[in-house]
């Protein structure tokens, strides 16, 4: 699964243009499952297990991850752009990016702290005040290799570090995405419906309509969360820690999950010897929150694998809690299929 993280986090695949890892992902899974792409880009998959289900199981991951989208070419030939899902200005500053069908390399400038009036050093700019810098002379020479609309993701390496920590780009939600491709290509003891969902990062929306055309009875959310065990946030605060397993949400700012979904989770966990943590801070929110106002309604659990620096070109996750987060999700399925 390692290795599967590692290719899913190279691939581009902001908002809206998740194409690319939808083709890897049917690439991996066109042998073990059934497989239909609907209107929106959502890839739904049906694993047939041992057995028959008692109840319909759907599965979820996204597959975008955020970015920005091209909005204007200056006559300098600067890139103007939009940040496509929920990004801190702070950590576009300076960084390497890659730009449309053609991956263009650019980095997002900003003005040399020599030029600086001393008064405005530790403001921050807006992602309005900011440009790509593609290297190009003219808006003309630009428009050769680039137009409106284009995605724009981060240029970040995969590197492994520490004990067992890894570091990359689009972690969220390409770890969740790995942990299905693993079950898929695994044994199933129930028949099981999978999910890989579009535009999760800019209002759950491929999520709505993959819950709607599925019509599942329970659903589990695969997903990466805020892991605040960094320096200066006090433990109240921390959200999730790495290396203590997923992280099972009881509220975020668009679910309230079932409490004994919840606390079920927690027994299976004890159960099996499978690490595992409460999510201890109601913020954020995920392809649950438009799953469980589906249809009659949706009984759904969330099971995250902490990540620091969510929404950044750096996110770092523990593998083990990839690895912890898989036991869970595929135990507690097991149980919500049969039950």
């Amino acid at each position: 699964m390692l290795e599967l993280i590692k290719e899913l986090c190279a691939l581009s695949g902001i908002s809206g243009r998740e194409d690319s890892v939808r083709d890897f992902i049917i690439e991996k899974i066109k042998d073990h499952a059934e497989y239909s792409v609907d209107a929106l880009g959502n890839l739904l998959v049906f694993k047939k297990g041992k057995k028959p289900a008692k109840n319909k199981v759907m599965l979820d991951a996204h597959m975008d991850e955020v970015g920005m989208i091209v909005t204007g070419i200056t006559s300098e030939g600067f890139l103007k752009f939009e940040k496509v899902g929920g990004i801190n200005s702070k950590v576009i500053i300076g960084r390497s990016v890659r730009v449309g069908e053609n991956a263009v390399n650019g980095v997002i400038g900003i003005k040399p702290v020599h030029l600086v009036d001393k008064d405005k050093e530790d403001v921050i700019p807006s992602a309005e005040e900011l440009y790509i810098d593609i290297g190009a002379a003219s808006k003309e020479e630009a428009e050769k290799v680039v137009s409106f609309g284009d995605a724009v993701w981060f240029n970040s390496d995969f590197v492994e570090f520490g004990n067992g920590f890894i570091k990359a780009k689009a972690l969220d939600d390409r770890a969740g995405c790995a942990i299905l491709i693993e079950m898929i290509r695994g044994e199933l003891e129930y028949d099981t419906w999978f999910s890989f969902s579009v535009q999760e990062e800019i209002g759950t929306r491929g999520a709505q309509t993959a819950a709607f055309n599925i019509a599942p009875d329970y659903a589990i959310v695969v997903e990466t969360t805020t892991a605040a065990d960094i320096s200066g946030v006090k433990d109240e605060n921390r959200v999730c820690i790495c290396g203590k397993g997923g992280a099972v949400s009881f509220m975020d700012r668009s679910t309230i999950y079932n409490r004994a979904l919840f606390d079920r989770a927690f027994e299976i966990a004890e159960e099996k010897g499978i690490a595992c943590q409460p999510k201890t801070l109601v913020a954020g929110g995920n392809d649950a929150g438009a799953i469980h106002k589906s249809r009659g309604g949706v009984k759904v659990l969330t099971v995250s694998v902490p990540c620091r620096y969510l929404h950044s070109p750096v996110c770092v996750i523990k593998y083990s809690d990839a690895e912890e987060s898989l036991k869970l999700i595929k135990a507690v399925a097991e149980e919500f299929a049969s039950c």
